[in-house]
This record gives structure tokens, C-alpha cells and sequence, in this order.
């Protein structure tokens, strides 16, 4: 039986999603901390509508650290546990908010782990290029170093975030819908080394029986081929999709292959080198942030052809995949001839 408290989360949760935009992955990981809290308000005898500030104080302070929580691990929580009393008091669940001056620790502020380029084309030279599954790592990984794509972006890619076009000169141009961060999306136009790959994976004899349609007539992007925890009879559509974990794990593995420092070794590594370069090549910082995702494009700019043109040519001034090797650089001179 489902007590208050769950049935508070659970509504909280709706709320997180569906009026606030909020991701799947945030969403379940506030889920997550506020069964934590759950299970620590039982040790005091409280519930969510008795809490005080005293144990709220508790749970987020001493709790939290003698569980190993960093100041940086901390604060997630802390937002999570102010915002859930916030909308309890805003829904009248209760009449007070008791995490309203809750303190959120001072995190140091330090430079992400960046890749350079040098590591980013030894790690894109890993996969085997005479298999499906190394056609697609190939695929992946130019996509994070040439595009910036956070690990959700990548996930999230199917078939109609493909929108293939041409240029001025006639020639083939890829631009990808990209859906990030709570739904939000944006188009990125691809480098050709991305684009590429991409039509290699898409056109290889060994994807086109696995079935990749989902319900609503799309079809996955970049596929598992195994999976030990779903049955054959359900290993399909949506059961298909390559989970952020089994990426990530391809990059380490690649990664380790190549001898690459394992701390730079990630998705977002990977984006804060494209960014990089896109700075260190003087690209307008609102066509940075556009291509990264940090503002909002206007919805009309966004289909206007000048615009993604322009952005085409500032992605392609800083595009990393321009300035090393990569195992589609020589058919593109060939092709460029």
C-alpha cells in the first residue's frame, strides 16, 4: 500500500516532469533522494508533514556526509529536499516550509577535465571499422568530439533527428535534432566526418534486420546488439536503445586501449573540447551557445536557412574533427578533390 509520503513523491515527480521540464534521469534521481529522506525521517519519528528544520538540517549535513557525500554530491540533495517542501507548502500538503533557509555547501569551483585533441584522435582511431559495433563506437564518439552532445543527447538520437539536406553547392549536409536537458531541443548542423560515419553505420548489411521501430514510426539511432536482461521476444524498438552506461563503458574501454588518462575519459570531456575549440577559433559566443545549448534559439530562426547555414560555417571554423585524423579523412580529401 502506498503511504502519504510516497503518494507526495510521487505527485512531486509529475510535477518535476511534466510542468518544470525536468529530465527522466533528474527525475528519478529526486526520487531517489527523497526515499532517502523518507528513511531517515522514520529514525526521528516524522514524516513529510512533520519535518522541522533541525532534522532537515541533519539529513543534509552530518547524514549525507558520514554516507560520503562530497559538498558537490551534497548540494543535488539539498535542491532536491527545498524544492519538494516548497511545492508542499505551495500544494498545502503542509502550512510551513521547514527547508525554506536549509543551507546549500560552498563548492570550489574547478577546470573540468578537458581532452585534447591529440587523445580525442587516438581514442577515435580505437574502434574496428570492419564491424558493426566499431562503425557505430566510430559514429558516437565523433559525434560527442564534433557536435558536443552531452551523453542524453546521444541516447536520445533516432532516425527523424536526422535531417539530411544540401548546401549552396548541392553537396550533402547533415544537420541533427538534438533533445537535451528536459526536452529541450536545438539544431546542430554536423561536421562531414560526423555525417560520414553516420551513413556508414546506417548502411551497414548487419542494421538492417535488427529492428529498431518504435511506436510512433521512428526508428532508434545507434542500437545494442546484446542485451542479457531483456528476452529475445521483447529485444526491440525502445528495448534496442543504447543505454548512457553501455556508452560510457565503450569510452572507457576504448579509452584504456588508447592509454588515455582515464579522468578525461567521459562524454562531457568531450563536449568541453568542442567547446574549446570553438573558442580558441574566435566563433560568436551566441553561435557558441546556440551550438552547445545553452540559450534558447528562437523557434523561427532556428528552420531559417541563413541561420543554420551560418552556424554550419562557425561549427566548421572550431570543429575538432577538422584538426585530426579521423578514419573518414582521407575519402573526404578524395571526395573534396
Amino acid at each position: 500500500m502506498i503511504d502519504d509520503f510516497d503518494n507526495a513523491i510521487a505527485r512531486y515527480a509529475e510535477f518535476l516532469g511534466g510542468n518544470l521540464g525536468r529530465s527522466d534521469n533528474t527525475v528519478h534521481k529526486y526520487q531517489g533522494y527523497l526515499a532517502r529522506l523518507k528513511k531517515f525521517l522514520v529514525t526521528k519519528k516524522q514524516n513529510h508533514e512533520t519535518a522541522d528544520q533541525a532534522s532537515l538540517d541533519e539529513f543534509t549535513g552530518m547524514h549525507l556526509i558520514m554516507q560520503g557525500l562530497r559538498p558537490a554530491g551534497r548540494k543535488p540533495v539539498i535542491s532536491c529536499v527545498k524544492g519538494f517542501f516548497a511545492w508542499a507548502q505551495r500544494n498545502n500538503i503542509r502550512l510551513d516550509n521547514p527547508a525554506k533557509h536549509v543551507v546549500a555547501p560552498k563548492v570550489p569551483s574547478h577546470f573540468p577535465n578537458i581532452m585534447q585533441l591529440r587523445d580525442a584522435e587516438r581514442l577515435l582511431q580505437q574502434p574496428d571499422l570492419t564491424t558493426l559495433i566499431g562503425v557505430r563506437d566510430a559514429a558516437i564518439i565523433a559525434t560527442f568530439i564534433g557536435c558536443g552532445f552531452r551523453m542524453s543527447g546521444v541516447t536520445n538520437l533516432n532516425e527523424s533527428s536526422l535531417i539530411w539536406t544540401e548546401d549552396e553547392l548541392n553537396r550533402e549536409v547533415l544537420i541533427i535534432k538534438v533533445e537535451e536537458k528536459g526536452k529541450k531541443q536545438r539544431m546542430v548542423p554536423a561536421p562531414d566526418e560526423v555525417r560520414l560515419l553516420i551513413r556508414a553505420y546506417m548502411g551497414h548489411p548487419e542494421l538492417a534486420p535488427v529492428v529498431r521501430d518504435l511506436d510512433d514510426g521512428d526508428k532508434v539511432l545507434f542500437v545494442s546488439t546484446r542485451n542479457y536482461n531483456v528476452p529475445s521476444y521483447n529485444y526491440y524498438g525502445e528495448a534496442r536503445r543504447l543505454s548512457t552506461k553501455t556508452i560510457d563503458d565503450m569510452l572507457k574501454k576504448y579509452g584504456k586501449r588508447a592509454g588515455i588518462d582515464p579522468k578525461v575519459v567521459h562524454a562531457h570531456s568531450l563536449r568541453h573540447l568542442y567547446g574549446t575549440e570553438l573558442a580558441e577559433a574566435n566563433v560568436n559566443i551566441l553561435h557558441m551557445k546556440a551550438l552547445l545549448g545553452h540559450v534558447k534559439t528562437d523557434t523561427v530562426d532556428i528552420y531559417n536557412h541563413t541561420a543554420l547555414r551560418r552556424l554550419r560555417a562557425e561549427s566548421a571554423k572550431g570543429n575538432p574533427l577538422g584538426k585530426i585524423n579521423t578514419p573518414v579523412t582521407q575519402l573526404m580529401r578524395e571526395l573534396n578533390k
